[in-house]
Parts: C-alpha cells; sequence; structure tokens
C-alpha cells in the first residue's frame, strides 16, 4: 500500500499565505491565502508532479501538517 505525501505547511505573516513544501515529492512548492485554497490545489499539482516523474505509485493520501507562529503579548 503507498504511503501519504507529508507536506508541511507554514504560514508567512509578511506574506499572508500558506506555504507548502514536501521532501516527499521534488518540485512541490506552493502557497495560498487559506489551508482550504491549499488543500484544494494540492491534489492536482502533486499528479501533475507525479505524472512528470514518471512515478506510477500513487501516494494513499496527502497529509498537511501546518504550522503557524504568533508573538504572545502580556495583557495589560
Amino acid at each position: 500500500m503507498a504511503r501519504p505525501i507529508v507536506v508541511h505547511a507554514d504560514w508567512d505573516p509578511e506574506a499572508g499565505v500558506w506555504v507548502a513544501t514536501t521532501s516527499d515529492l521534488r518540485g512541490l512548492m506552493t502557497e495560498a491565502e487559506t489551508l482550504e485554497a491549499l488543500r484544494a490545489k494540492l491534489p492536482g499539482m502533486i499528479l501533475d508532479l507525479l505524472e512528470e516523474s514518471e512515478i506510477s505509485d500513487i501516494p494513499a493520501s496527502i497529509e498537511i501538517v501546518a504550522r503557524a507562529s504568533d508573538p504572545l503579548e502580556a495583557a495589560e
């Protein structure tokens, strides 16, 4: 059984977008304003990259690991 592709999504506060990368598939890097938009965008991109790389073993799923960091400020 094929394993999932693990995609890391990091929030870029300066650009206001989620940036997605993976070490599981060469060439995958994209961004979107919301996680939902990223989720909609990834399947097509991954299938295209698999086809370009001539990889016939399609992953079982896409696992998105999201990370955002917000500064913590003491209440006044």
